[in-house]
């Protein structure tokens, strides 16, 4: 008889703390880069929960929503934005991008992770709010 796997396909121990620290690594470098570029403070401080908004993809259900919140918390789409933004010399791209990815560094290194289409609980870095203390 085959046994059964019990991977959740999250990262856990030594690995989540990697990823985790990655993410508060990233929060410091964009934030460093931000100042040092001379962005301003109140845009940082407007638009950082921005893409907190694509929690609304929830309300379609479980797999909408992680679509929506992966889209918006995925690197990918700051660093294409940065990169514009650098090729065309438009600071303000490139703005947005470190505040994009200031969020994203914050959100990891807090532990929420990029979600699996289960339900908001289930990251890529473990799980989360009542099913972090169920485990």
């Amino acid at each position: 008889m085959r046994e059964r796997s019990t991977y959740s396909g999250a990262a856990d121990g030594g690995v989540r703390d990697l990823l985790r620290a990655e993410g508060l690594s990233l929060l410091a470098a964009t934030v460093a880069l931000y100042g040092h570029i001379g962005g301003d403070w109140w845009m940082f401080a407007l638009l950082f929960l921005v893409p907190d908004v694509s929690f609304a993809g929830y309300l379609a259900g479980p797999r909408v929503g992680a679509l929506s919140y992966n889209l918006m918390h995925a690197m990918v789409a700051p660093l294409l934005l940065g990169a514009v933004g650098v090729s065309l010399g438009s600071q303000t791209g490139v703005c947005l991008c470190l505040i994009w990815l200031a969020h994203i560094g914050f959100d990891r290194a807090l532990g929420y992770g990029l979600k699996h289409a289960k339900g908001f609980g289930f990251t890529h870095l473990g799980h989360i709010g009542k099913l972090a203390t169920e485990r």
